[in-house]
């Protein structure tokens, strides 16, 4: 599972906000560090404009008498498996919300037999395009009006397997047209999108084992991880 984000503010974060002609990139929300049910920006289009939006990392919400919550069901990431499955939280927003996150990088947990390992994969000379879904809520006691996500997972990817053996997070092609069709709220014919569902890193990584996902500390020396597709 994507279970953190690294969203630094560096020259190729800029330079993808400025790709993806987002009309408000001074809002995009800077991080080295996100977790799930944080707050986070999301790429969405609203009448054919690209804009950034804040977003709680958790697809699924429940309304409380005071405002909202996470559901109690795990939602910060919606694998691809349940994308076409009819009832699932993923159905719906996969036809008609779907968004982009970007992101420096992202962040693994691996679960061994008597440990568990951390590991950074920075992209490298370049940002990275996430596939996401998104949700809108309005509160009917409050009147709140709150945006939701999630990003999706596809089965591991081969090269993940030393770091992450469990799903690789859906990285979008670097194609002008596949990110358009993705955020073009009127496109509904998701056939279109079956061939991302396949495990694809389409970047250069360095993989960087951590101490604490909190606090930076790293653990001996970084691995650079060259995906054979692009």
């Amino acid at each position: 599972m994507c279970g953190r984000l690294n969203m630094i503010d560096d020259l190729f974060m800029r330079t993808l906000l400025q790709d993806l002609s987002v009309s408000n990139p001074n809002e995009m929300l800077f991080d080295r560090f996100k977790m799930p049910t944080n707050e986070i920006s999301i790429v969405r289009e609203v009448n054919g404009i690209r804009q950034l939006q804040t977003a709680t990392w958790w697809l699924l919400q429940d309304m409380g008498y005071a405002g909202f919550k996470p559901s109690k069901y795990t939602s910060f990431n919606t694998r691809y498996d349940k994308l076409n499955q009819l009832g699932s939280a993923g159905y719906i927003p996969f036809r008609e919300s779907r968004c982009i996150v970007i992101a420096k990088g992202f962040g693994e947990t691996e679960k061994r037999v008597n440990t568990v390992e951390y590991y950074d994969f920075i992209a490298q000379d370049s940002a990275i395009t996430l596939g996401g879904l998104f949700q809108e809520w309005q509160h009917p006691k409050t009147g709140e009006h709150k945006i939701s996500c999630s990003i999706i997972t596809n089965p591991p990817h081969p090269d993940m397997q030393a770091f992450h053996s469990k799903a690789s997070p859906l990285i979008l092609p670097q194609s002008t047209s596949v990110r358009d069709a993705w955020l073009d709220p009127n496109n509904h014919q998701v056939d279109m999108f079956e061939h991302l569902l396949t495990p694809a890193l389409r970047h250069n990584f360095l993989v960087q084992q951590i101490e604490k996902p909190s606090l930076y500390k790293v653990i001996g020396e970084a691995q650079q991880l060259h995906p054979y597709d692009a």
